[in-house]
């Protein structure tokens, strides 16, 4: 199960023109702002990736507009551990649990995980904050992350249960974001 102590968040390239043909992205959007929003109340370290801003674009204004204070990590190649800069910042963590959202599920997001859990890291994909241009693509690799180890979750499902108790001090606001 995911512990608030152990567990970061990293938010991988959503952005530009890019983000806006995602399959269903109206949802993706939200919840990956409450994702976003829950770990900032949870204190959760949050790492937030960009491919080729320069080609793609900055992240999404909803999306970049929670992340004050952060520094994107801009990157070339797509998994997010290709960037030196990335793995100091998590090896500077030193968490044992990622919880995984952006796009695209079948190229970033799973070369990440891929590449996460090579490390030997817990890595839970936040299934309903994750997708591809085309649902064929993101179902397929779900199925494959899945298969491969990776947890799977879904927004409600994952803060719940960092939370574990309606009786949390922050059950409250956070319920808040989700209704």
């Amino acid at each position: 199960m995911l512990e608030i102590k152990d567990c970061c968040l990293i938010v991988v390239d959503v952005q530009g023109k890019l983000a806006q043909l995602m399959v269903d992205k109206e949802a993706l959007f939200k919840n990956i702002r409450i994702l976003i929003q829950s770990a900032r109340i949870l204190d959760i370290p949050i790492l937030w990736c960009q491919q080729a801003p320069e080609a793609l674009g900055p992240t999404v204004p909803e999306i970049a507009e929670l992340l004050t204070g952060l520094e994107p990590i801009d990157k070339a190649g797509f998994s997010c551990c290709g960037q030196e800069q990335f793995n100091a910042q998590l090896n500077t963590l030193g968490k044992e649990q990622v919880l995984l959202c952006g796009i695209e599920t079948h190229v970033c997001v799973y070369q990440t995980a891929m590449d996460l859990m090579e490390g030997g890291l817990d890595i839970t994909i936040v299934a309903d904050a994750v997708s591809s241009r085309t649902e064929p693509n993101r179902q397929i690799a779900l199925s494959r992350l899945a298969a491969e180890g990776a947890h799977l979750s879904s927004t409600e499902m994952a803060i719940f249960e960092l939370l574990r108790t309606s009786k949390h001090p922050h059950f409250r606001e956070i319920a808040k974001l989700i209704r």
